[in-house]
C-alpha cells in the first residue's frame, strides 16, 4: 500500500482518472447545468405579404421554441457565407408567396385544390451531423403548427426543401467524424514525448548529452523535428485510412496542404504539453498516468466540434488547440470553405499563438527544472 501510494501516477489512476473522465464526457455531451442546445438559424425573409404577414408568425414561432437563435438577413448572401464559415447551423429562405400561400389556406382549409402552394428552401451546415438530423423535423413541426393542425394530419400548403440536400449526396456520419481524427491521433503525442523525456532522463541519456558539445537549444530543435515529422507520417496515414474508407472531400490540393500544416503546428502544442508533464513526473510510470490531464480535455473537447456538444463544452472547447484544428478541417472539408475564409483563418492564427505558447512554456520549464 505504501507503494502504490507513493507512487504518482498509480494515484491518478486511481482517484483523478475517473474524476477527470467523467467531468470531460459530462461537460462535453450535457451533464453539467441543465442548458437545452440551442441551433443558430438564419431566416432570409423573401416574403411579400398582403392583409396577413404570415412570414412574421413564422419568424416569431421559431424563435418561441427557444431551441433554435433566428437572425434575420436581409440578403440570401450574407446568411449562405455565414453558414460556410459556421456560424449558422441553418438557413431558410421565406419564399416571396408564403402570406398569400397561408391566406390561401385560411380561406379554404378543408380544400386543398384551392391552396396555393409554398416552397420553403432550408440549407443545412454540411459540417454538423446533429444540425442536419435535428432542424428538418423541428422547422416541419413549426410549419404545421402555425396553420393549426395537428401532427397527425399535418396537411398544409408549405412544402419544406432541403436545397442543401438536392443536388449533394448527403455525407455519412463517418464523414462529419473524419475532420476530428486527424487531431485525435495528433493528441497522442502528449503520451510519447512525456514517456520518451522521462524514459531518458531515468537511464542517464540526459546526463551524457550535457558532456556532449551538444547545446540545449540544439538538442530541443532535433526533438522537436523528430515529433513534427511523426506527427506528419501519422496524420498522411490517417488521411490514407479515411481515403480508403470513403471520405473523400472535394477539394484542391492547395487545402490538403494546408491541413497537413495546421497539423503539424497542432503538434507542437502536443511537445509542449509533454514537455510539461516530463517536468511533473518522476517516471514514466508517473508520466503515461499525468499526460491524461492534458489528452482527456482535448479529446472530448475538441476533436469531435459539433452541435452534439453541450453550450458549456463548446465554450470551454475554445480554450484547448484541438478546437480549432478540428472546426478549420471542418470548414475546408464538409462546408467547402476556401483558405482565406475568416473563420479558418481566425482558426489558424489561433492554433498557431496557442501552439508557439504552449511549446515555449514546455521548453522553459524543462530547461529551468532539468538542466538540459
Amino acid at each position: 500500500m505504501k507503494k502504490t501510494f507513493r507512487e504518482p501516477a498509480v494515484l491518478f489512476m486511481i482517484f483523478l482518472f475517473p474524476v477527470v473522465f467523467v467531468f470531460a464526457f459530462g461537460a462535453s455531451f450535457g451533464g453539467v447545468g441543465v442548458e437545452q442546445t440551442a441551433y443558430n438559424l438564419g431566416v432570409v425573409n423573401m416574403d411579400q405579404p398582403t392583409s396577413i404577414h404570415a412570414s412574421q408568425i413564422l419568424i416569431a414561432a421559431l424563435s418561441d421554441t427557444k431551441i433554435l437563435k433566428v437572425h434575420v438577413y436581409v440578403d440570401n448572401q450574407t446568411a449562405q457565407n455565414d453558414l460556410l464559415q459556421g456560424k449558422l447551423q441553418g438557413v431558410m429562405i421565406i419564399p416571396s408567396d408564403f402570406s398569400q400561400s397561408f391566406a390561401s389556406y385560411q380561406a379554404a382549409s378543408s380544400n386543398p385544390g384551392m391552396w396555393k402552394n409554398a416552397t420553403v428552401a432550408l440549407y443545412l451546415d454540411q459540417g454538423s451531423l446533429v444540425a442536419t438530423q435535428a432542424l428538418p423535423p423541428i422547422i416541419q413541426q413549426i410549419l404545421t403548427a402555425i396553420t393549426g393542425q395537428s401532427q397527425q394530419a399535418p396537411s398544409t400548403p408549405f412544402r419544406l426543401e432541403i436545397a442543401s440536400l438536392v443536388t449533394v449526396e448527403a455525407p455519412s456520419a463517418f464523414a462529419f467524424m473524419a475532420p476530428g481524427m486527424f487531431t485525435f491521433a495528433s493528441i497522442f503525442l502528449i503520451m510519447m514525448v512525456a514517456q520518451s523525456f522521462t524514459q531518458d532522463r531515468e537511464n542517464g541519456m540526459m546526463k551524457r548529452i550535457r558532456i556532449t558539445p551538444t547545446t540545449p537549444t540544439e538538442f530541443m530543435t532535433s526533438q522537436i523535428i523528430s515529433y513534427m515529422l511523426i506527427a506528419l507520417v501519422q496524420a498522411a496515414l490517417v488521411f490514407i485510412m479515411l481515403y480508403l474508407m470513403g471520405f473523400r472531400p472535394n477539394v484542391g490540393m492547395s487545402i490538403y496542404a494546408f491541413a497537413f500544416a495546421l497539423v503539424l503546428i497542432f503538434s507542437l502544442s502536443n511537445i509542449g504539453f509533454g514537455l510539461i508533464t516530463a517536468t511533473i513526473a518522476k517516471s514514466s510510470g508517473a508520466a503515461t498516468g499525468l499526460s491524461f490531464l492534458f489528452v482527456l480535455p482535448q479529446l472530448f473537447l475538441g476533436t469531435f466540434v459539433g452541435a452534439s456538444l453541450s453550450s458549456a463544452a463548446q465554450v470551454a472547447g475554445k480554450f484547448v488547440p484541438s478546437y480549432y484544428v478540428t472546426d478549420a478541417l471542418t470548414s475546408l472539408f464538409l462546408r467547402g470553405a476556401p483558405i482565406t475564409s475568416p473563420t479558418v483563418l481566425l482558426d489558424f492564427a489561433a492554433v498557431s499563438a496557442s501552439c508557439i505558447t504552449i511549446l515555449l512554456i514546455g521548453i522553459l520549464l524543462y530547461g529551468k527544472y532539468f538542466k538540459i
